[in-house]
């Protein structure tokens, strides 16, 4: 009886080692998502780090997914918020893949047990009865002292002597009217000023002033004077005004032009700007006085 070659089952079955398995494509890097967004807003790497206080080597590492330079997680949490929100990208994503490839975030410290809060707790302070008693014996003291003051005064006191008479008001003269008394100075009061129409219609001629208010929402700006000077570079939170003059001319850079109230030399600009929109414009001391004013 001759011995085949039969396999058995377990021969046929595929080995492990010839599995392939297929991974989802994964999206783009932190890095590439900020310096997209950061493209498509039209932003140089220098406005961002103007506007976010982010050093320009720390905004290129980040966007190249090079995390060392920022100082630490913490660090690096803060700056990958900061740069998602001047770029319009929701922060917290790029913050939970940061952690996912970052080994997440720290675990809290736990608190610590009742009976150790009871074990901790100092114990009642007793009365101090010494500081009682000295403070009883310097008020006695001070007492007897000011009785034998004041007996002291009364001996010094001697009657008036007999003949000396007090002072008598002068008679009245029949048919005289009585004095009036005299009316107390009046203080010369200072002109109260007329109020203006509009602190923005009192603009001078002579200098281009721009008027920014975040109406509608924050908006970070840049201004700058004809020379190049950085008069401002930060974000305008709802509510806010700032004011800028020159002789010649103002730069304004709008990070979101739709949120922002903008008045030159007196006017109101209404440009049409869309919510998110980026600009870049340049007003003189002569733009907008040639025209009426227009309605706010």
């Amino acid at each position: 009886m001759s011995i085949g070659n039969s396999k058995s089952p377990e021969d046929d079955r595929p080995s492990t080692d010839d599995v392939i398995v297929e991974r989802p494509a994964a999206g783009p890097s932190i890095g590439t998502a900020l310096q997209q967004a950061r493209i498509a807003a039209g932003l140089t790497v220098d406005e961002v780090s103007s506007t976010t206080r982010v050093r320009i080597p720390i905004v290129h590492a980040i966007e190249q997914d090079d995390f060392t330079r920022c100082g630490g997680d913490v660090y690096a949490r803060g700056h990958i918020r900061t740069l998602a929100r001047a770029v319009h990208l929701d922060p917290e994503p790029l913050v939970e893949s940061y952690d996912a490839a970052h080994g997440g975030r720290p675990a809290p410290t736990p608190a610590a047990p009742m009976f150790e809060a009871e074990r901790i707790r100092p114990e009642r302070q007793r009365p101090n009865w010494t500081a009682a008693m000295v403070a009883a014996i310097v008020a006695v003291i001070g007492f007897v002292g000011f009785t034998a003051l004041k007996g002291g005064d009364d001996d010094t006191k001697r009657p008036v002597a007999e003949g000396s008479a007090s002072p008598q008001p002068a008679p009245k003269q029949p048919g005289a009217k009585p004095a009036k008394p005299a009316a107390p100075p009046q203080t010369p009061q200072a002109p109260k000023p007329e109020p203006s129409d509009s602190a923005i219609a009192a603009a001078p001629k002579d200098l281009v002033t721009v008027v920014l208010t975040a109406s509608t929402g924050e908006s970070w700006i840049s201004a700058k004077d004809h020379s190049g000077r950085l008069l401002f570079d930060g974000t305008l939170q709802p509510g806010d005004t700032k004011t800028f003059t020159d002789k010649q001319s103002i730069d304004l850079v709008l990070g979101d032009a739709g949120a922002v109230q903008l008045f030159v030399n007196g006017k109101e600009i209404k440009g049409g700007f869309e919510s998110g929109q980026v600009e870049r414009l340049t007003y003189t001391k002569d733009d907008q006085r040639q025209g009426p004013a227009q309605a706010g």
